[in-house]
């Protein structure tokens, strides 16, 4: 197959898989390049996502390595010959990166979990309320610009809200709830929306009230997706130095501690709707 310029996340991701199936076998590039016929650069160029491969040879691999998980390997078969293109495609040169392979990864995933403290998480968010908070990016951006990037967020709710919707849970802190990013007549309606869209068979919604005592994980916020097999989930932090896509088995394992922590605390769903009429209200 030729050799990608580009590597999207999701073809890094299943690169990477493999160069972790490479080393557990205790295997260096070069003598796994012996094992599978080929040269040390292609199993380089395979590792980092600038190489294709069949599924013929990713099973081939497998065996080489020693791997006995038939999902894991299954899902493994699925990453390297898939072909979809999907409506993140029309974004493409017109956004960064970053926005295609998260809505790539999104359009995989076999659930979602966001926990947010200071916006409401995307999914949820209304169309008004997206364009405000892309409007405080600095430098300013382009009108055009910022219309792309809300458009985009708003085409991402296909998830949740499109023919087949993904579970999603969301435990937001009364903070995001609280914070008016627009005016009141649109801090309101963002709030209805949150209402409407946890009214959802597949949306479950929690919320964290400021007096809640003993609650020290203001610093958890995080976007997870499960993948096909919990080995190929994904964990997604923001940060002033942008997006970091994480998959390491130890941080995967403590991404989903935390948020059974953070959610444990967090007030029931029918509470959890009550509190945010009440906030709908006082607007």
């Amino acid at each position: 197959m030729p050799r990608r310029q580009n590597a999207s996340a999701r073809q890094e991701r299943l690169g990477a898989e493999l160069r972790k199936l490479r080393e557990a076998a205790g295997l260096k590039g070069r003598e796994a390049a012996a094992l599978l016929g080929t040269d040390s650069a292609q199993v380089s160029q395979t590792e980092a996502g600038l190489a294709g491969l069949s599924e013929a040879r990713l099973r081939r691999m497998a065996v080489q390595y020693a791997c006995t998980d038939s999902e894991l390997i299954d899902a493994l078969a699925a990453m390297a010959t898939d072909r979809t293109r999907g409506w993140w495609e029309a974004y493409r040169g017109l956004l960064p990166t970053v926005y295609l392979d998260l809505a790539e990864l999104e359009h995989h995933a076999t659930y979602r979990q966001d926990i947010e403290f200071l916006h409401i998480p995307g999914l949820l968010q209304t169309e008004e309320y997206a364009r405000a908070v892309f409007s405080y990016q600095v430098p300013a951006l382009a009108d055009d610009d910022l219309e792309l990037r809300a458009r985009h967020r708003m085409d991402r709710r296909v998830v949740i809200e499109g023919p087949s919707p993904i579970p999603y849970e969301a435990v937001i802190h009364e903070a995001a709830l609280r914070i008016r990013v627009g005016d009141r007549p649109a801090a309101r309606a963002q709030l209805d929306r949150v209402l409407e869209l946890s009214e959802a068979a597949n949306v479950t919604v929690r919320v964290i009230p400021f007096d809640l005592d003993g609650f020290a994980g203001a610093w958890s916020a995080m976007m997870y997706a499960g993948g096909a097999v919990p080995k190929l989930d994904t964990a997604v932090r923001d940060s002033p130095h942008g997006t970091a896509f994480i998959d390491s088995e130890a941080q995967l394992s403590a991404f989903r501690t935390l948020f059974r922590k953070v959610e444990a605390v967090a007030l029931e769903p029918d509470r959890s709707r009550d509190f945010i009429h009440g906030l709908a209200k006082e607007l």
